[in-house]
């Protein structure tokens, strides 16, 4: 009996044991997904279609304005997070690599469809629609890697051009992940549209245009057959790629070329600055409201020296002054770690 006691005795603090380790990982757990859980992006939208095409609130909550598309989303993959963070490190031997950061990250895109089209008879914004639709679709499902944007635009062209039906047009992308993992940003950009980041009033990251030569930016296309010779298309593998750490409070502009040709850096940058360090969703949004609206107005200004008419000058063009109206799509978000 003396031996049975002991032995019970024994188990119990073996169990408590056991049942200290579960809490403790427990918790660990719980300290982690509210970790990542807090890290995200506060995230508005706002934008007008170009002059001429009806505003419609229902596209655009749908995700299109006018021939430009946009999507925010955010996906968290418990299970395969944590499991990613308990599995032990490989040695150097084993050649086996498991995917980075799978699917833990606040994802954002905007895409403008290339107007052209429509000479042939094609609506632009079906193309930077379904793109934007494939690639938020990829991110829901949980098929992508939260540190490679440009696999995620890869993908998403991919599943376009094995879509049954087949999708005519042509646009620029633009991509960017808030990787949980790291905290980084990473972004794939093709094409004219693109991003800020805005810190304490100063520009601390931007993209860069791709262009072919003036007003022609680089893009992604599906053309008929009888137009391929015709038609620019560029390869989600010539998008520029970046990445850089964020801090608490950033501020982020993802737009289409509606905004960066019509709003200079300086305007763009004294508006963003108003919601440095916001976390406040409805702030954030009446700024990016107030981003759209400078951008409509300064478009239709026909005396106002606009970033696109200084643009045309450099390139020999005699434009003139005045905006370029354009659809018009603002992406603002704020960093929150």
């Amino acid at each position: 009996m003396q031996s049975l006691c002991s032995l019970s005795r024994g188990v119990g603090v073996a169990l408590q044991g056991v049942v200290r380790g579960v809490v403790s990982r427990q918790q660990t757990t719980e300290a982690r997904r509210e970790e990542r859980d807090e890290s995200k992006l506060v995230t508005a939208v706002s934008g007008f279609p170009k002059p001429g095409v009806q505003y419609n609130i229902d596209n655009i909550l749908a995700g299109q304005i006018g021939d430009d598309a946009y999507f925010v989303c955010r996906h968290v993959d418990e299970w395969g997070q944590e499991e990613k963070e308990e599995r032990p490190e490989p040695s150097r031997e084993v050649t086996v690599q498991h995917p980075a950061f799978r699917g833990n990250a606040d994802v954002i895109g905007v895409a403008d469809g290339v107007g052209g089209w429509r000479q042939y008879g094609v609506d632009p914004g079906l193309f930077s629609s379904n793109l934007m639709k494939s690639c938020e679709r990829l991110v829901m499902a949980g098929f992508f890697q939260g540190n490679q944007p440009s696999k995620l635009l890869e993908q998403g062209f991919r599943e376009m051009q094995e879509n049954k039906q087949q999708i005519i047009g042509s646009s620029t992308a633009c991509l960017m992940m808030l990787c949980h993992s790291d905290l980084k940003l990473y972004t794939a950009n093709i094409g004219d549209s693109g991003f800020l980041v805005v810190r304490s009033g100063e520009v601390v990251h931007r993209s860069q245009e791709q262009q072919h030569y003036f007003n022609t930016p680089f893009q992604l296309s599906l053309p008929p057959t009888e137009l391929q010779r015709e038609v620019l298309a560029d390869q989600p593998e010539s998008a520029d790629n970046y990445e850089f750490r964020v801090e608490d409070g950033d501020v982020i502009l993802l737009a289409t070329d509606g905004i960066f040709d019509n709003v200079p850096d300086r305007l763009l940058i004294e508006e963003m600055d108003k919601v440095y360090n916001c976390k406040d969703a409805v702030a954030v949004q009446q700024c990016a409201n107030s981003i759209a609206l400078m951008a409509r107005r300064l478009s239709r200004d026909s005396k106002f020296l606009s970033p696109f008419s200084l643009k045309a000058l450099a390139a020999g063009i005699e434009a003139g002054p005045g905006g370029k109206p354009d659809d018009i799509t603002v992406l603002l978000a704020t960093v929150s770690l």
